[in-house]
């Protein structure tokens, strides 16, 4: 009895790569602008609180994010800019600009994480609240707000990742735009014209005609 081995179609194993080519491309694509998103709206937020005495008084002091650092708001509009610049290039261009978007995410992060226990924003207000430079804040506390970011961080560098992955089944913004450098086929001469009856010279050309026969 002889055994036969199916083989799989063309069409069937190349479906594979396109499938995953598709989906890795809405996950990156929104994962880079929700984790773009709400790393902005993240360093809009207060991070931290503390008190300064002021004149023998505590003094309440707050910092937003943008205070604290403006790393990762920077690094947030790059990436979202890397984003979009993916699909403008191909080859070697759009490895460079997903390994830029990931790195933009893991800057994100650390950022964020640095920017738990950063005390200068509270210090340098704390400073100019007393009037005295050496002044400084205490009870220094943070809210889930540097986390939010580290969030957004992370999804941005997870679309970078998708891209330095999967970047190479994605379609290009430009590519309906390139010559494909095939010759133009030349239009065929029309004959058994009248060059007497001009309406004809123009349906000839409607039609792609070349009405002289050159």
């Amino acid at each position: 009895m002889e055994y036969v081995t199916a083989v799989p179609h063309p069409r069937s194993q190349a479906a594979g790569p396109a499938r995953a080519g598709r989906v890795s491309l809405a996950v990156a694509l929104s994962a880079g602008a929700l984790g773009a998103a709400v790393t902005l709206l993240a360093t809009r937020q207060r991070w931290a609180e503390g008190t300064a005495t002021v004149v023998g008084a505590p003094f309440s002091l707050t910092a937003k994010g943008s205070d604290v650092t403006g790393v990762p708001a920077a690094l947030a509009i790059v990436g979202l800019a890397a984003l979009v610049a993916v699909f403008a290039v191909r080859g070697a261009g759009r490895a460079l600009v997903a390994a830029l978007l990931a790195l933009c995410g893991a800057g994100t992060v650390a950022a964020a994480l640095l920017g738990v226990s950063d005390s200068s924003a509270l210090d340098e207000e704390a400073a100019r609240a007393a009037g005295d430079t050496s002044a400084t804040v205490h009870a220094l506390s943070h809210t889930a707000w540097p986390y939010v970011a580290v969030v957004g961080g992370a999804l941005i560098l997870l679309a970078g990742l998708l891209a330095l992955r999967y970047g190479r089944h994605w379609p290009a913004m430009s590519g309906r735009y390139e010559r494909s450098g095939a010759p133009r086929p030349r239009r065929t001469a029309a004959k058994g014209l009248d060059p007497d009856r001009p309406e004809e010279l123009w349906k000839a050309l409607d039609r792609g005609e070349d009405p002289t026969g050159a």
